[in-house]
């Protein structure tokens, strides 16, 4: 029996919202078959939350129409304690603001080159980034990309390159130059895959 994922997702990143999809030889409740699946999981750091039948030419990958993810950056002096290894520690102080506007230069359609990893295996670097959000609550400073699709690494570039204008390291002009140049090697750095969630898969 073969299980589709939605999407991959790199080792140490988290998945709120998975959606996958298996054919089944006999029909099931849906209620049944969640249990059965995390009596099998009972040993794995995975709840399955839901299940339900579908039509037969539902896909859990191709049929999404868009895909939710959050990035979360603890900015304080003081290190990670609960959060360790669930989100990026950053010590120096960000401007949450700059981010934010910054991040509106990657909102739209583009040739997102310089910010996919250099082993990417997507036919095409184009992708339509619907929102790219940065909000501040505390010291804690969220990521919200919103996409059909993502390039592999995109999110986690992205948010490098945003932590950099945030240190006051790059300005909003070098994010644009960044984009421009299509080439990973002018983007800035691939945040870690601590604090990146996948939040949501909508259809």
């Amino acid at each position: 029996m073969a299980t589709v994922a939605a999407g991959r997702t790199d080792s140490g990143v988290h998945a709120l919202g998975q959606v996958a999809h298996f054919d089944l030889a006999k029909a099931r409740e849906p209620g049944v078959v969640r249990d059965a699946l995390n009596h099998q999981l009972r040993d794995r750091m995975v709840s399955v939350l839901a299940a339900e039948a579908v039509d037969g030419d539902f896909h859990a990958r191709f049929s999404a129409v868009e895909r939710v993810y959050r990035y979360r950056i603890v900015n304080r002096r003081g290190p990670l304690a609960l959060d360790a290894g669930r989100a990026w520690w950053a010590p120096s102080p960000l401007d949450a603001d700059a981010m934010r506007a910054a991040a509106q230069i990657l909102v739209g359609e583009h040739d997102f080159s310089s910010f996919r990893a250099s082993h990417c295996q997507a036919k095409s670097p184009v992708r339509t980034l619907d929102e790219l959000a940065v909000e501040r609550r505390g010291d804690e400073v969220a990521v919200t990309a919103r996409s059909r699709s993502f390039l592999h690494h995109q999110v986690r570039n992205m948010v490098g390159t945003l932590v950099l204008v945030g240190e006051g390291k790059w300005r909003a002009e070098d994010v644009a130059a960044a984009l421009a140049a299509r080439d990973r090697e002018a983007g800035g750095p691939t945040a870690p895959a601590d604090g990146l969630y996948l939040v949501a898969v909508h259809y």
